[in-house]
């Protein structure tokens, strides 16, 4: 075992934080990015700056995902759905809300292009620029977005409103606009949509580089959070024994 993975299992545990800690945590984090915002108008940086708030994944086990289901380390919308904030004075109207699909990796376009250069040719980037999007010139577009995580399995496609699922060995259609909670399961009914965008992941996939051949666990059984009952990691340490009742 690594120093690092020594680390990571000594400090890893289920049984601490509370609610108030977290909230305490996210107000420190909204203070302090004020102080950096303040400081860039204080020092007349703001107008040649572009600020981006976002995060790498969706919420983890004391966060607020309503109206999504799941969590981080899921390809659920909780745990894919995440904020994208932007302040870029003279570019993005204060207030604005956009609906457009976008993913994390349009950002490297986007700030390339803010800078006028682009993408190597030989490495052209996932993503997409993003400008005219954030400056309300860009119609809204369908969009398809292809996920895979090695824990449980998972893996996912976005296509327009349609989302294909796999998590945990269980398959899913999902009209994601219509039914962001992710409760009613289409895969029969529009069948042909189904196998459709389960083929297009395959499809993408093996375009990719091969996942990582070490185990991987689901992180998230129903061995620690009681709304994934059912779900169980065959790898996961076994329940500690029922206590003996004496009688």
């Amino acid at each position: 075992m690594t120093r690092r993975s020594r680390a990571a299992s000594a400090t890893s545990h289920r049984d601490g934080g509370t609610q108030k800690t977290y909230g305490a945590m996210v107000q420190s984090l909204d203070l302090n990015i004020g102080r950096v915002l303040a400081a860039l108008d204080a020092t007349g940086l703001a107008d040649n700056s572009i600020v981006v708030f976002t995060s790498d994944n969706g919420g983890e086990r004391f966060s607020k995902t309503w109206p999504f289901s799941g969590m981080k380390q899921e390809l659920l919308e909780g745990g894919l759905r995440v904020p994208h904030i932007v302040r870029w004075p003279g570019h993005v109207a204060g207030g604005s809300v956009s609906q457009q699909v976008i993913i994390t990796m349009d950002w490297v376009p986007t700030l390339l292009a803010a800078a006028s250069t682009s993408p190597d040719a030989s490495y052209p980037s996932d993503g997409e620029d993003l400008g005219p999007t954030l400056g309300g010139r860009a119609v809204l577009h369908p969009r398809k977005l292809y996920w895979r995580y090695k824990a449980g399995a998972q893996r996912a496609v976005r296509e327009a409103d349609w989302k294909y699922l796999r998590i945990a060995g269980n398959e899913f259609l999902f009209d994601v606009a219509k039914d962001p909670r992710e409760r009613a399961n289409l895969k029969t009914r529009h069948a042909d949509v189904f196998d459709r965008l389960k083929a297009d992941w395959e499809s993408w996939n093996s375009t990719m580089l091969p996942e990582r051949p070490r185990p991987a666990l689901y992180g998230n059984p129903g061995v620690y959070l009681p709304d994934h009952y059912g779900v169980v990691n065959p790898t996961a340490p076994p329940a500690p024994p029922a206590p003996t009742v004496q009688h």
